[in-house]
Formats: C-alpha cells, sequence, structure tokens
C-alpha cells in the first residue's frame, strides 16, 4: 500500500520520527540508501572476524537520557544497557586519573583541591537533571518548563570552557572539565562550549556514560522492532534522490543535511532558503580508528579500567591547544583522543580473552592527513606497551566516514558546525526549523535542534510539527 509517511534516512532521528508517525496511525516507511539501517548506530565487523566495532557512536549518555527513547518499550524489544563503574576516566603523565564517577561526591573526593568547586559548579544540575534535560534536549525557541533553572544553567553554558575550567581548583578537575567540553569540535576558548562540558559532566553524574551490550546496532535494532510492531517499513538500498520520488505521501521527513535537501529538493525550494541553506557551516571532523587487541589496554593509571570512555590529552593548556588547531587548518602533533573500551564491560564483543577498542580525534573537515601513528602515541604516552596489543586495526578518515554515512559531510559527525550561531539557527533562523517552505517536507536530521549526539530529539520534534500540522 502506498505509505502516508515516507521517513528518508535511518538513523536515530529518522527511527524516531517514524515511531512517532506509526503511533498516529500513518502507514510509515523508511528508505536508506545504504545496505544496512541504523546510520550512526551500526556495529560491524571492522577487523577481524568475531569482533564487533561501532562503526561510529560508541557511548550513549543522551541517548539514556533522551525524553524520546525514555517513553519507548526499547527493551522489550532487546535493547540492554550496560554501565561501567565509572563514567569517564581522564589519566594525567603523573600516572594519576581524574575519574568522574556516578556519584559526585566520590567524583570530588577524587579531585583533591578542585572537589568543592566542581561539585559547586554541577551538583545544582545534576540534581535537577530530569528537568534540565526536557529543556535543553528541546528547540532553542520553545518556551520552557523551567525557565529558572534553564536561565541558571544558560548563564553558564554560554561562556567559553576555559573560562568554566580556570574557575575550577587543580589540574584534574580542569582537565576532567576540558575533556568534556572538547566533545563540542570547536576551540575551548569559543562562546557556548561551556555548555558541551557541563552537559556531558552532569549527564555522567545523572545517568552515566552506558553503552549497549552487543554494540550500538542494538539499538537501531530496538527502535526498527517496535517501528515494525506498529506496521512500519524500512526498506534498505532504496535511495531517494528527488523529492518526486515520494510525491505520493501526505508527510516526507529528510534525515538528512541541508545540502541533501537542496539536491533532493532542487528548485522547489524557494531561493532564500536555499541561499540560507548553502551557508549552512560543517565543522571539524573526526578521524577515527578501532583495533582488535590480544588483552586489555595496559594503562599506567588503574583507574582507567573502571571506564569505558578515556579522554586522553593531558592538561587543560594541552586539549585546548589541540582543540584549537583544527580552526586552523591543522593537527596538533599531540591531538586530544577520544577512547573507548567496550570490551572490557561487555565480552560479546570479542572471542574470550580478546578486547577490542574505538577512539578517534579532531581533524580539519575533509582532512586527508593520516593521523594513525599521533593518536596511538596518545595512548602509548599513557599506555606504555599498547601497540604491542595490536592484532588488527581499521582505519576511517574523513573521507570514509562521509562516503559510509553521506550526513557526515567532510567528516563531521556532528551533523554541522556546533558554533552559538548555529545553535540558534539550525539550520536557518525559523520559529519551527524542521518545517521547509515545502507543504508536507520536514528537516529531521542533527543539522536541526537539539542537534548531534544519539537522542532521538530532532526526529521527535520534526514528527510532532507534522502530526501537529496534519491536525489543523
Amino acid at each position: 500500500m502506498t505509505p502516508d509517511a515516507v521517513v528518508v534516512g535511518s538513523g536515530p532521528n529518522g527511527l524516531a520520527a517514524a515511531i512517532l508517525l506509526a503511533r498516529a496511525g500513518l502507514r510509515t516507511e523508511i528508505r536508506e540508501a545504504a545496505p544496512a539501517f541504523g546510520g550512526g548506530l551500526r556495529s560491524e565487523a571492522l577487523t577481524l572476524p568475531g569482533f564487533t566495532h561501532d562503526a561510529c557512536a560508541a557511548v550513549l549518555p543522551f541517548a539514556i537520557a533522551s525524553p524520546c527513547f525514555r517513553s519507548l518499550p526499547l527493551h522489550d524489544f532487546g535493547l540492554d544497557w550496560v554501565q561501567p563503574p565509572a563514567a569517564l576516566a581522564h589519566p594525567l603523565d603523573d600516572g594519576s586519573a581524574a575519574v568522574l564517577e556516578r556519584s559526585i561526591e566520590a567524583t570530588a573526593a577524587g579531585l583533591g583541591p578542585g572537589g568543592e568547586s566542581w561539585r559547586g559548579l554541577l551538583a545544582p544540575f545534576v540534581e535537577a537533571w530530569d528537568r534540565l534535560a526536557a529543556d535543553v534536549l528541546a528547540p532553542p525557541l520553545h518556551v520552557p518548563r523551567h525557565p529558572l533553572l534553564l536561565a541558571r544553567f544558560g548563564l553558564r553554558a554560554l561562556q567559553p570552557a576555559m573560562l568554566l575550567a580556570r574557575g575550577l581548583h587543580g589540574t584534574a578537575a580542569r582537565a576532567l572539565f576540558a575533556g568534556c567540553a572538547a566533545h563540542s569540535f570547536l576551540p575551548l576558548e569559543s562562546p557556548g562550549t561551556g555548555a558541551f562540558g557541563l552537559l556531558l559532566a552532569v549527564a555522567g553524574h545523572a545517568v552515566g556514560w552506558p553503552i549497549v551490550r552487543g554494540g550500538s546496532q542494538r539499538l537501531a535494532d530496538a527502535l526498527a522492532g517496535h517501528l515494525r510492531s506498529l506496521g512500519g517499513e524500512i526498506r534498505t538500498g532504496a535511495a531517494v534522490s528527488r523529492l518526486d520520488e515520494v510525491h505520493s505521501a501526505r508527510v516526507v521527513m529528510l534525515d538528512v543535511g541541508p545540502h541533501q535537501l537542496i539536491r533532493i529538493a532542487g528548485d522547489r525550494l524557494p531561493p532564500g532558503y536555499r541561499r540560507a541553506l548553502r551557508r549552512y557551516r560543517y565543522g571539524a571532523a573526526a578521524f577515527k580508528l578501532d583495533w582488535a587487541l590480544d588483552g586489555p589496554v595496559p594503562w599506567t593509571a588503574p583507574a582507567c579500567a573502571r571506564a569505558a570512555t578515556v579522554h586522553l590529552g593531558g592538561t587543560l593548556e594541552e586539549i585546548a591547544a589541540a582543540e584549537a588547531a583544527p580552526a586552523r587548518g591543522e593537527v596538533h602533533e599531540r591531538p586530544f583522543v577520544l577512547f573507548v573500551q567496550p570490551t572490557l564491560f561487555d565480552a560479546s564483543r570479542a572471542p574470550r580473552g580478546r578486547h577490542t577498542a574505538w577512539a578517534y580525534c579532531h581533524v580539519p573537515n575533509g582532512c586527508t592527513l593520516d593521523v594513525t601513528d599521533r593518536i596511538e602515541r596518545q595512548v602509548e604516552r599513557f599506555a606504555p606497551g599498547f601497540r604491542e596489543r595490536i592484532l588488527a586495526r581499521s582505519v576511517m578518515p574523513p573521507a570514509e566516514l562521509e562516503r559510509r554515512n553521506a550526513n557526515l559531510v567532510g567528516g563531521d559527525i556532528s551533523g554541522g558546525a556546533t558554533e552559538l550561531r548555529q545553535v540558534f539557527a539550525r539550520p536557518v533562523a525559523r520559529p519551527s526549523p524542521y518545517r521547509t517552505p515545502i507543504r508536507g517536507v520536514y528537516l529531521c536530521s542533527a543539522s536541526t535542534p537539539p542537534g548531534g549526539g544519539v537522542h532521538g530529539m530532532a526526529g521527535y520534534y520534526a514528527a510532532r510539527a507534522a502530526l501537529e500540522t496534519m491536525a489543523r
């Protein structure tokens, strides 16, 4: 039967949008160009048989906190979260490690002189996480449910991460916050980068930084299973190159970027809207490595074995220097590395006694430089002997990331630069950024609010906008 709604793209936002439309009674179909669904939630044997690697997203704090995903019966469809003992570890050159524990008190106790300032900055938001998440994972132009809390958060979040970090005491606390803020892909001196440090640190205390048992693909599988239970369908290997191909649907939901929207819609978009989409900027890229290992990572700091996520970058000043380089078109000799060791907590991903590891650093958009050696030297810095454990590696430079997922333009895994202007104009400045000027056509990718991250909220709000329009 002809579907009422067609969703183009099967990433977490496309899946979320499709579920909401199907729950509303619309015959819903997802069309995915790739041979497998999931977008950034794919897990594959990238190195050797028997080793499961997350091809993109690996650690999912916003997924477990997402109001959208929390409203769905995903555990009924096989989703099983794994919570490491600690959310995050950040080793330092003296052999110690700053650790983001689930308990803010335990974290503060481990930060020495920085403990009290860490507690003072984060505790008010940890205690109010459920209320805060409802507003920060919403479009920027909305009536907040908790205006005083959001205002208090905003006064800090709009500041540069460098300024907030310097307000903390001690090397360990400053480094721990800087690593969280570096997820912004921006120089730490940029306005608004404080939001990334705050949100990721607060989420670590409030909900943890979990992984999915069996790989991130299992979250996509659970979303797809729920969609199918509602009568929805997913077609893979079914690219949509022009809107005319889906013209019969009452609703078309596009989980694609602004530049892809221009290609798909063409002259059906008004010239002014097209120009605004062309001005949309993509940010720094990821250069990603996956390893099959013959044993666990030999960390100098034993505390690193308590967390799935390990930030490798040293001090606040070192991380700031590394994150400033991509904006100049450069890669720092000692890049900030985001490192994940899932098999310490999920043995199902590798043969008995073996392990996997996942990492990336930030490079200029479209960068063609091979930075494998720089990343591995950073790992060796804090885990001497790491290279001796490598059985095989998979290398994904920015071009390979984009080849595997067209939404990752130039290797940008955030769906567009996260600079402050594009937080409020994502992808263009409109009261409802999900509605396009074409009747019945909506944008629901990470290039719409609330932006990148696995949370499904862009798809959730885009589907709500479509349903509200249909109800009028």
